[in-house]
């Protein structure tokens, strides 16, 4: 299987560009989910503005995007590495990208628990996200690595 030559370099490149913007909208997303924590414990006028201010509704809009582009972004990145190479590599970052996307798909699962008011659900979920964005950056700088390689290569 063969791309055309001027489509490979866009091909070859849009995963690492997928990720870094992921990462970032992946920071975002913690950010809004402390908000959401942090409007659950307010009281009074405080929790009045938090609420105004639907970090709930963001929080839960970015993490379905991110589920969903975070998927794709695997899959993208499979699917362009055996395209151009015939083969997947085993290696640290392809088994930390499954583990990702694992990690987030059950994050997500846990939805339906958090909304009830599970609590061990939420703590879950957070320590899992947590876990993610840790992962995710190491995800980034090997990432790049590989991009040095194709680079020099």
């Amino acid at each position: 299987m063969t791309i055309l030559a001027a489509l490979n370099p866009i091909i070859t490149f849009a995963h690492p560009l997928m990720m870094w913007m992921l990462l970032g909208l992946t920071v975002y997303a913690m950010y809004l989910g402390f908000q959401v924590r942090r409007t659950r414990s307010a009281e009074g006028e405080d929790k009045k503005e938090l609420i105004r201010q639907k970090f709930n509704a963001k929080h839960h809009q970015i993490g379905s995007l991110l589920l969903a582009m975070m998927v794709l972004g695997a899959l993208g990145g499979m699917a362009v590495t055996y395209i151009n190479n015939q083969k997947l590599f085993l290696s640290a970052h392809l088994l930390a990208g499954l583990g990702m996307t694992g990690m987030i798909a059950v994050s997500a699962g846990l939805t339906p628990l958090m909304q009830k008011g599970n609590d061990v659900a939420r703590y879950v979920h957070i320590g899992l996200n947590v876990v993610l964005l840790g992962v995710f950056g190491w995800q980034a700088v090997t990432g790049m690595q590989i991009v040095q390689k194709i680079l020099s290569n």
